[in-house]
């Protein structure tokens, strides 16, 4: 099983989407508010080359995708 950790921030659309998405397929993850968490957010922007669209999806310490438009 892989370890997912979803970087959001709250009233995203997009990351809501996303989690759903994750949770539809019976995938766990994390979920890391990187606008409030001043940490969370310095460990978003070094998967995602600081670019900040959320969510930022990183899989097993790998970054995935920023943004989500329905892809899994």
């Amino acid at each position: 099983m892989s370890n997912v950790v979803i970087y959001t921030k709250p009233g995203c659309p997009y990351c809501a989407k996303a989690k759903t998405w994750y949770t539809e397929q019976g995938l766990a993850f994390e979920e890391r508010n990187a606008q409030d968490n001043l940490a969370y957010r310095k460990e978003m922007f070094a998967y995602s080359d600081n670019d900040p669209t959320v969510p930022v999806i990183v899989v097993d310490g790998v970054f995935k995708q920023s943004g989500w438009e329905g892809r899994g």
